[in-house]
C-alpha cells in the first residue's frame, strides 16, 4: 500500500519522507503560492482555484492568502466564502455544506501526529476527515481540529477551537468550543 492510500484511509502514512507526497504537496503549494501573488483583478485567478480545488459549486470565494497541502481533498459546497487567511490541511477530506461562510484566519486541519515521540521523529502522521454543513458561521480565528464534524445552521464564535462534533442548530463558542445557544 502506498503511502498516499494509507493518508486517505486514516492511517498512520510518511508525511515527511515520502517523495510522492511531497510533490504533490509542492505542486499544490505552488499554485497556491500563485494565486495569492496574482492581482486581486486578474483574469486566470478562478482558474488557479480550479486547479487546487478537489470539487466545488458553481459559487465560491476565496480570499487570498490561501494555502493548502494537496487541494483535491477540498470540496466546497455553493455559495462558499472564505476571508483572508484560510488554512486548509487536507490530508483527509473536508467538505464544506452550502452557504458557509468562513471569518478571517480561520484553520481546518485533518493532520494529527502520534503522542508516541518516536513515531512522530520518523515523520509519521495521520488524517481525520473535517466536514462542515449547510448554512454555517465560522467566526474569525476559529481552529478546526481533526475529525471534526459541524452541524447545520451553526454559527462558530470567533477564536473558537473546535476538537470535538459540534451538533445541528446552534451557536457554539470557547477553547474548547462548546454549545452555549440553541437555535430555531
Amino acid at each position: 500500500m502506498t503511502e498516499k492510500e494509507k493518508m486517505l484511509r486514516g492511517e498512520l502514512y510518511d508525511a515527511n519522507y515520502n517523495e510522492a507526497l511531497i510533490e504533490e504537496r509542492n505542486r499544490c503549494k505552488t499554485l497556491c503560492q500563485q494565486f495569492n501573488t496574482m492581482p486581486y483583478d486578474a483574469t486566470g485567478r478562478r482558474d488557479v482555484l480550479d486547479a487546487i480545488i478537489g470539487s466545488h459549486g458553481t459559487n465560491y470565494t476565496i480570499e487570498p492568502s490561501f494555502w493548502c497541502d494537496y487541494g483535491y481533498n477540498i470540496h466546497l459546497g455553493e455559495n462558499f466564502y472564505a476571508n483572508h487567511n484560510i488554512v486548509i490541511l487536507d490530508g483527509a477530506s473536508v467538505r464544506f455544506g452550502d452557504n458557509v461562510f468562513v471569518a478571517p484566519n480561520c484553520g481546518f486541519y485533518t493532520a494529527g501526529h502520534p503522542l508516541e515521540a518516536s513515531l512522530r521523529n520518523r515523520g509519521l502522521e495521520y488524517a481525520r476527515p473535517i466536514v462542515v454543513g449547510n448554512d454555517v458561521w465560522i467566526g474569525a480565528g476559529v481552529q478546526v481540529m481533526p475529525g471534526v464534524t459541524i452541524g447545520s445552521n451553526v454559527v462558530i464564535g470567533g477564536g473558537s477551537v473546535v476538537v470535538k462534533d459540534i451538533p445541528d442548530n446552534c451557536v457554539a463558542v470557547g477553547n474548547p468550543c462548546r454549545v452555549v445557544k440553541v437555535l430555531k
